[in-house]
């Protein structure tokens, strides 16, 4: 019984390392590019506000 509970703890972990951090890498490049996109589309408002507000201001 003790070595067939060894083996299952070894299966976990090996799938751990091989299915789980994978996909937790994965999430967190899926996360920085959305923060990214997120950030060129707000520079690209804030220049648009700034030209409406010197035309305003002219």
């Amino acid at each position: 019984m003790g070595f067939m509970s060894f083996n299952i703890f070894a299966l976990f972990s090996i799938l751990f390392v091989y299915v789980g951090v994978p996909l937790v890498i994965i999430y967190l490049l899926i996360w920085v590019y959305q923060i990214k996109k997120n950030s060129d589309q707000q520079i690209k408002q804030n220049n648009e506000i700034i030209d409406l507000l010197k035309k305003l201001d002219k």
